[in-house]
């Protein structure tokens, strides 16, 4: 590990002032994934700002009825929360299967949108990778590179790399809106639809927050009820990422709302998918999976993202 300067700001406008202010900051909350990536020396920030102790550890209820979700609470109060459990329990399902719960006692929400990749190309530094070393290339795109939990949607030639949050699509099927701190002291909301960014031909830019920017709060709105689930497909049934998982909003009349994590850069939905859901999953996923992609190894994430929701249809 490379050495570094450290500073815990007093609140989080000073800590967006400096993050933009020192070159190469970073920001450091639960850990769980920048301490690793710095151990690699993938990450190899010259000053690390500490956001514990901002008081963004709270879940409060908003006018609206929804909830605000301060970004340092950690993954395990956030999918034990009476609140989250009996109004939007897709969220706490989603966050269950994340992971192990010594990393969900750490890791934080503002933390998990922030994740990155865990393509194995973007990991070993002896490969080319566009996300760690832009205009490198895609190791996972060279002749016999190894696709097979790598994206299918919503890829491009530079990167094929996929989101691994289970929190983010279930936070993207319930149309959570992100809440920031600029580097002047402004406060601005993003959509999740708009908050992670496709690779395009900067696989390198993964969000769209400007430099130094600071995650305050999450929102979701008001209770959408229904009946919801979260189901992934891994390889193993814990510590693994997902090679497909589905959110599900469905209401009693067969109307409802579905995202998938595992095949793209981001929580994948689209609103003309959501309007085929009464039709049944073969229609969902013909137009939410409309232009894939998939590589040889990869082409089954297609026929498994159907079958599931198909089967939580079923359960549903």
């Amino acid at each position: 590990m490379r050495a570094f300067s450290y500073e815990k700001p007093a609140n989080p406008a000073d800590a967006a002032a400096r993050a933009a202010e020192v070159e190469g900051a970073k920001f450091l909350a639960g850990g769980t994934n920048l301490l690793d990536l710095m151990k690699l020396e993938i990450e190899a920030p010259a000053h690390v700002i500490d956001v514990n102790g901002l008081g963004l550890d709270e879940v409060t209820e908003t006018e609206e009825g929804g909830l605000r979700i301060g970004t340092l609470v950690s993954n395990t109060a956030l999918s034990a929360h009476a609140r989250i459990r009996r109004n939007y329990p897709v969220l706490t399902r989603a966050i269950a299967a994340g992971a192990t719960g010594q990393l969900r006692n750490k890791a934080t929400t503002g933390g998990n949108l922030l994740q990155r990749t865990r393509c194995p190309y973007f990991y070993d530094t002896n490969m080319p990778c566009n996300k760690r070393v832009p205009g490198s290339g895609c190791g996972a795109l060279t002749e016999g590179a190894f696709s097979r939990q790598l994206g299918v949607i919503g890829t491009s030639d530079d990167c094929i790399a996929t989101h691994p949050s289970d929190m983010a699509v279930a936070m993207r099927v319930l149309d959570a809106v992100v809440e920031t701190v600029t580097p002047d002291g402004m406060t601005r909301e993003i959509a999740l639809e708009d908050f992670h960014r496709l690779p395009g031909d900067t696989p390198q830019n993964e969000t769209a927050l400007m430099p130094g920017e600071l995650i305050t709060h999450v929102r979701l709105p008001a209770p959408v009820g229904g009946h919801q689930a979260y189901h992934k497909v891994r390889d193993r049934a814990s510590y693994a990422f997902a090679l497909v998982s589905v959110a599900l909003v469905r209401q009693p009349d067969g109307t409802g709302r579905v995202a998938l994590g595992g095949v793209a850069p981001k929580p994948w939905r689209r609103a003309d998918a959501d309007a085929e859901l009464p039709n049944g999953a073969s229609a969902v996923m013909s137009v939410l999976l409309d232009g894939a992609q998939p590589t040889e190894e990869n082409a089954f994430k297609l026929t498994l993202a159907e079958r599931t929701l198909a089967a939580m249809l079923k359960e549903a």
